[in-house]
């Protein structure tokens, strides 16, 4: 059982919901950055979402794009998000951790050597938000055969007849994308979410993990409510843009956190 399948036992054990929270290596540099990442699992974080800084981050919004772009304008490169992983790993053996970003940077490391290097470094699944179900054989099926989950996005516009394409491969959980469009530009409302994440539920035993949109504690309760977990990404990143102490950045965090616990 990797990490993933085992947080989400435990959790279940617990009776409780995965708080998953979203930061971008680098950001907003490497020192400060990982620090931030060090001290995700002590302030509640049950899954690290570590992003990939890219160039063409057609998916993210504005705060995630100048995430990125502070990160890649500070030398942050694949090689040195991976290490973010090592460095946890030196304390940390129980924390999973799933890179989100785009196709381009692990096409140009090469799969195979990114696939051992991710796996050694302590990497437990991958979202690749450019590489669709027709592409599985490009880096989905190498993935699990390494031991690495990949997780897949189902979205609003995923109908009854896409849905299955979009679960064949996926493991560790779903992460439903709470609305249409781009991160960090709407507020996730639980009504509208709940009849999706149940549609998902009908059809995988994977957990159904929901973002896009959770920017309180209250969101992060009300959307755990009616999934098996909450993601926050934007309003974590808005707070490392704006400036503020590691320690504030964790203490909002903790607050999101024990929403997400409450429900």
């Amino acid at each position: 059982m990797g990490r993933i399948d085992a947080k989400f036992a435990e959790l279940k054990a617990q009776g409780r919901k995965a708080f998953v929270a979203y930061v971008m290596a680098g950001d907003p540099d490497y020192d400060t950055g990982l620090d931030i990442v060090k001290g995700l699992p002590g302030a509640g974080v049950d899954i690290i979402e570590l992003g990939m800084p890219f160039t063409d981050p057609m998916a993210d919004g504005p705060t995630i794009q100048l995430a990125g772009q502070r990160a890649l304008d500070g030398g942050q490169t694949l090689e040195k998000t991976l290490q973010y992983a090592r460095e946890l790993r030196k304390t940390d053996d129980t924390t999973p951790i799933v890179m989100m970003g785009y196709y381009n940077p692990i096409y140009s490391r090469g799969v195979d050597a990114f696939l051992m290097d991710a796996k050694a470094a302590g990497i437990d699944g991958l979202i690749i938000v450019d590489l669709p179900p027709e592409e599985d054989d490009e880096l989905c099926i190498p993935a699990q055969k390494a031991g690495i989950n990949f997780i897949r996005l189902a979205t609003p516009t995923t109908d009854d007849k896409r849905l299955p394409t979009v679960l064949q491969n996926t493991s560790g959980f779903v992460y439903y994308v709470s609305m249409t469009g781009i991160t960090g530009t709407a507020a996730a409302q639980a009504g509208d979410v709940g009849p999706e994440v149940a549609r998902i539920k009908a059809k995988t035993d994977l957990p159904v993990i929901v973002g896009f949109g959770v920017k309180t504690p209250e969101a992060a309760e009300a959307i755990a409510k009616i999934a098996d977990g909450a993601v926050v990404g934007s309003a974590i990143v808005e707070k490392i843009g704006a400036g503020e102490p590691v320690a504030d950045v964790l203490a909002f965090v903790a607050s999101l956190a024990d929403g997400t616990h409450r429900a």
